[in-house]
This record gives structure tokens, sequence and C-alpha cells, in this order.
């Protein structure tokens, strides 16, 4: 994965604080109402801070772009069904995905406070970031949390050669001591879109089995990849994996499924109509969290010996490592990105935090 960038296209160091300050600053100078744009800048300086740039401010252009066309909608008059004492449903009606995972996912975690589990799904939503930033969410509470979106289609089936699904990520995680969870974080697909968007940039080749031209067959050049679909990872076993994420995330929430759902870069008449799905999982209805957090460490220590002299680790330390890092040493931002925001920015009178 493509997660870094490279030392001499950045910018100076930039708090966590300051950068959230701006991106908030901007959305709302953009016509984001006050707390859509709150959301979207704490999901996407998340990303920044646990090293995943390519879910962080760089998105910020097409976002605001989408809100000046109409297809992100400022305020969103959402609804909120609770369908049983454990779950409901989120209308989205068109608002950011960031502030629509935010609230579904934090309202799963109070459902499973009182219920053990619950799951809360979203409809008529839009792109929303990380996956990671969500289940994180319950992990900081005790709670076990998974969470599932899907994506428009440029992903083909495992055998097909047109794009029917997204790369459809999926996000879990669990509690462990000092902040430092468990966090898996993956797209169904061979890699993530943004991923060979950045290979594209660097003139990259692509490993094979990532991807397939406009006529189906197998490329390694980006460039020819961008213009075809990708594949899904793993071959029938993350197609399967794909297709539970449309199935809870979209077909189970009402929302838009395979080509019903928009790209915030190709389609510029019409919404994204993503859906999401959340569950928390509250370990108080399963054991005392002391005990938990203990089984998590014996998991921990076994993973760690497993690499009899080389380092094994668990998933999601590397991103609490970028995390301090950048928490001690400040967020740095892709010199081509900082100029577009820059750009966004001076006919507002806002400076960025870097200038």
């Amino acid at each position: 994965m493509v997660e870094t960038r490279q030392e001499e296209a950045l910018t100076g160091a930039v708090g966590a604080e300051a950068l959230h300050g701006f991106v908030r600053d901007l959305l709302l100078a953009h016509g984001v109402d006050a707390e859509q744009a709150e959301a979207v800048a704490r999901v996407t300086v998340w990303g920044e801070m646990v090293g995943r740039p390519n879910y962080g401010v760089e998105r910020l252009k097409i976002l605001l772009k989408r809100v000046g066309q109409g297809l992100i909608s400022c305020p969103c008059d959402f609804r909120l069904q609770r369908t049983s004492e454990a779950t409901s449903v989120i209308d989205g009606a068109g608002g950011f995905g960031h502030f629509l995972g935010e609230m579904a996912m934090r309202h799963a975690i109070e459902l499973a406070d009182a219920c053990g589990v619950a799951a809360v799904g979203v409809r008529d939503s839009n792109f929303f970031g990380a996956a990671g930033y969500y289940p994180n969410l319950a992990a900081e509470k005790g709670m076990i949390g998974l969470a599932f979106s899907n994506s428009p289609p440029n992903v083909v089936a495992h055998g097909g050669r047109q794009p029917v699904l997204g790369t459809n990520p999926l996000a879990f995680a669990a509690p462990m001591r000092q902040g430092r969870n468990l966090l898996v974080d993956m797209s169904s697909a061979a890699a993530a879109a943004s991923t060979m968007r950045e290979l594209a940039r660097k003139g990259a080749r692509l490993p094979e089995g990532w991807s397939v031209d406009s006529t189906g067959a197998p490329t390694t050049d980006p460039a020819e990849a961008l213009k075809g679909s990708m594949m899904p990872m793993a071959g029938a076993k993350g197609f399967s994996l794909s297709l539970m994420v449309e199935i809870l995330a979209a077909v189970l929430t009402g929302a838009g499924f395979s080509h019903q759902v928009g790209s915030m870069y190709r389609d510029h008449a019409r919404r994204g109509n993503n859906g999401h799905f959340f569950i928390a999982l509250n370990v108080l209805a399963f054991m005392p969290l002391e005990s938990f957090l203990a089984r998590m460490d014996e998991l921990a220590e076994a993973v760690s010996a497993s690499g009899a002299g080389q380092e094994v680790r668990l998933p999601g330390a590397a991103r609490w490592d970028a995390r301090e890092a950048n928490a001690k040493g400040g967020i740095k931002i892709d010199a081509g990105v900082a100029g577009d925001l820059a750009a966004l920015a001076a006919p507002h009178g806002l400076s960025p935090p870097w200038a």
C-alpha cells in the first residue's frame, strides 16, 4: 500500500489542532454547515495523524467541488429510524459520509451500551473516508467495532471482465491497552483506488493481479488500469468479502448498490448514494474489560513470539506509531495537495497553517 508521501514533496510540519481548524474553516467558507464541517475535519485529520494521507486532506478538493455542484447536502436533513432496541437505520439525505458514519457509529455504541450488541445502517450517504476511524471509536469505549461501506463499481467479479462492485472497505477494531487498539482496515479489492491513483502519479508499475484494462485484459500500467477495472483481492475469496460488504452496507440498508452508486471523481450529475453498516459489541456483555484486555495481551504476545526472532506485529501497530510520530513532529502535507488547498482558501481570506 502507498500510504506515505515522499519526503522531498512535503510541506513543513503542522499540528493536528491547527490542521483541524483550517479544514473546518475551509469547509465553512465553502458553504458546509458547522456540524458536518467539524465531523469531516475530525475524520480527515485522523487519517493524516495515523499515516493514511490518501484518506486525509487530499480529498477536500473533490469533496468541495461536489458541495459546489449540489451533490453533497449542506446541511443534510437526515432521518434516524430506531427499528428495534439494538438496531437503527439512518437516511443520510445525501450528506457527508464522514458526518453520517461518525453519527451512526456513535449511535451504535450508545445502543450497545444498553443492549450488549447493536447495528446501525446508513443509506443515501457519500464517501466516508478512512474506514478504520469508525470501529476505533468503539474500541476507545471498550467495545469491539466493525464498519463496512460500499463504493462505486470499479472492481470485476472473480472470473468477470466488467466492473460490478466497488473496493468495498471493511474495518475491525478491538480495544487494547494504551489506546493502541487492534485495527484492521482493508479494501476487499487487490488495492485501494487511492493507491492506484498515487502510483499513476508517480509513474510506477502495478503488481500483477491488481487490475485489468478497458478490454478486460490484465495490466500493470496504472494509467491503463485507471481506464479499466480493479481485481478483487485473493480471487474468489476477496470477491466474496466484497459481496458481504455490499449486502450489509447497501442491500440491507436500502442504499444504492453496484451501478446505482455514483463515483465522486467521475459522476458529476448524481450524488453518491453510498451505504454503510456499523456494529458495536460491548465487551462487558461477555466479560470484564480487564479480563478481555489481559487476554488480548496474551494473544499479542503469542503473535509476537511466532516470529522466532523476526518482528511480527498486530494490525494497527503502524497506525499508532504514525500517530505518535505526528503528535511529536507534526503532520506534513504533500506539496501538491497543499497548493490545491491554499488555492481553495485564498479567495476566502484563509491562510493554511503551513504557510
